[in-house]
């Protein structure tokens, strides 16, 4: 019998430590897993000189512990033993399965290609068998997809095939569930089903109410298991950081595809409205040698040369098309180099702009009020992404007509009655760029759609036009909406050539690199305006400010999503430019 030391201070426990004087276990009980009955425990405790034979008590609980440790490895042990007999029972199976091979029947009518939304009754066989001859005018199909679900279930295999959002259970019964390839059947596969397509019975779910009862399939490209599974790779509850760096595997999730399909039906609500509105589209270029919103959030590059630099905003080159077009939008890609990392940016988005012509402030907001209310209708239209929207915002209510007009001096009295503070922890005063947690509050409070118009020139960017009733603000506004804060940003522009050559100097830019832009006021200039729906507010230049992606603001508006990078097909941030 051996004596076996433990001391609580230095000791290590572990299977390999020898309780030796100079390799100490830390506690009796892991001693007498490793060393049993048989031998005798000493143990220092802190503050002790020596070491002194184990408590009595903690002998008992040494000897219950190893008793639990002993039971939980025999049931590992089994629960091994279970793993593995099962395991090659499987292998077994599928050793058979891989002899078992399968061809379409011959005999059978040509299969007609349908998509996974078909529900038309004329092609759905349980109605055509109820009319009489089971074989007489029965229609049979064939589909396309990958695999989004599978489940096996008493020797049958439902399949749940995707494409696109459209989505198809098919059944797979007899021999065809017995064969390598359905019983190997992983998600994201591609393969071709062939069959009949049914109603389902009544207290059974499937997409549509419809399922193909298959008589053959064929494997077109098998997806990995194991490790290399898209579950196992980029599963829907990983870290952001990893769905960001898979976002190509994680855009098959059902939320991304969701939203990617409510962008394409936004972004369409959006052409058609313009197109009633008998606005054109254009699409301004991406590469420039000026700057629309300051220097600090230009991305530079050599163009042959010389400096250039990805567009902030293609509003410039917009009004260039007011003499040729009339009223003009696009939907362009622009670009801030911020260095900021919050939820709210990005460094790639995609705008929507419009410049309108012969206009006054009051149509500029009247037309806001109707592109915004109209995209929504449209939208909303949409029932696919009507029913997205449900789901994702359950509480989305479209904004009601009128918006709620207030000048910006009004909020600052509305603020201070509030006693809500500025950045700095002062009343808000008059010049204040309002920060976007005070305008929440206010936006929220009131609970309606604002226009927010007026604000001071100091705070706004050069090109916006004076109010003809107070030269110290400008013709400009943002648009507030509950919840979300500010999803569109605009002004009438400064049409007078001496006012526009005026303000130049005053921000100490120099106008000769904007000439194109200046001609603008010496051939037939005409009062008119335009925004940006979705930026932040625009800050002179020079000046940094917040650059919300606005195709994707109004998207995370719409689906109440916490992010805008969630909005995108692959967001662009500080730090971030692949995949």
């Amino acid at each position: 019998m051996g004596v076996i030391y433990i001391h609580e201070e230095t000791g290590v426990d572990g299977p390999d430590t020898p309780g030796t004087e100079a390799a100490p276990f830390k506690t009796v009980s892991e001693a007498y897993v490793v060393h049993g009955a048989d031998s005798e425990y000493v143990v220092k405790k802190k503050g002790d000189d020596e070491f002194k034979p184990a408590a009595k008590s903690a002998m008992k609980k040494a000897v219950s512990y190893a008793e639990q440790q002993r039971k939980k490895r025999e049931a590992a042990a089994k629960r091994a033993e279970k793993e593995a007999q099962d395991e090659a029972a499987r292998e077994a199976v599928l050793e058979q399965a891989k002899n078992i091979k399968i061809s379409e029947d011959t005999e059978l009518p040509p299969a007609k290609l349908i998509s996974l939304g078909e529900t038309d009754p004329k092609v759905l066989g349980q109605l055509r068998k109820a009319e009489g001859d089971p074989k007489e005018g029965v229609v049979r199909v064939r589909i396309l997809g990958r695999v989004q679900r599978v489940a096996k279930q008493g020797g049958l295999v439902f399949v749940t095939l995707r494409r696109g959002l459209d989505l198809m259970q098919c059944l797979l019964s007899g021999t065809l569930s017995k064969t390598y390839d359905a019983l190997t059947l992983q998600r994201e596969t591609s393969m071709e089903i062939f069959g009949e397509l049914w109603e389902v019975p009544e207290g059974h779910n499937a997409p549509l109410n419809r399922e193909l009862k298959a008589d053959f399939f064929r494997i077109i490209s098998r997806a990995p298991g194991g490790d290399d599974a898209l579950t196992t790779r980029a599963p829907v509850d990983a870290d952001p950081q990893t769905l960001l760096n898979l976002r190509h595997l994680a855009l098959r999730h059902e939320k991304p595809a969701a939203v990617m399909f409510v962008r394409d039906a936004v972004e369409d609500a959006f052409h058609t409205a313009y197109k009633e509105l008998n606005c054109k589209k254009v699409s301004p270029p991406a590469l420039v040698q000026t700057q629309v919103e300051g220097g600090a959030t230009l991305f530079q590059f050599d163009y042959y040369g010389q400096p250039a630099y990805l567009t902030q905003s293609s509003q410039l080159y917009l009004e260039t098309c007011l003499p040729v077009l009339g009223d003009v939008y696009c939907i362009e890609k622009s670009f801030r180099a911020e260095k900021s990392l919050t939820r709210r940016h990005l460094s790639e988005y995609t705008h929507v702009e419009a410049e309108l012509d012969f206009i006054t402030f009051d149509d500029l907001l009247a037309h806001l009020e109707e592109i915004i209310c109209r995209v929504i209708d449209l939208t909303l239209a949409n029932p696919v992404a009507a029913k997205i929207i449900k789901e994702f915002n359950p509480d989305f209510v479209p904004p009601a007509r009128p918006f709620m007009r207030m000048r910006y001096s009004e909020a600052i009295d509305w603020l201070r009655e509030k006693g809500i503070k500025n950045e700095e922890g002062n009343d808000h005063t008059f010049g204040d760029d309002i920060a976007e947690a005070a305008e929440r509050k206010m936006t929220d409070e009131i609970n309606r759609p604002i226009f927010l118009t007026h604000f001071p020139a100091e705070i706004k960017a050069f090109y916006m036009q004076r109010a003809s009733d107070d030269n110290r603000v400008t013709e400009s506004v943002d648009v507030l909406m509950p919840g979300v804060g500010e999803i569109v940003g605009g002004s009438m522009r400064t049409w007078d050539w001496d006012e526009l050559m005026a303000a130049y100097k005053r921000e100490g830019i120099d106008p000769s690199g904007y000439y194109w832009y200046t001609d603008q006021r010496k051939y037939g200039s005409t009062p008119h305006g335009g925004y940006g729906l979705g930026q932040e507010r625009c800050a002179r230049p020079f000046r940094q400010y917040d650059s919300l992606a606005n195709m994707y603001r109004f998207l995370a508006w719409l689906l109440k999503l916490w992010t805008v990078r969630e909005a995108c097909l692959y967001a662009r941030f500080m730090g971030r430019c692949t995949p």
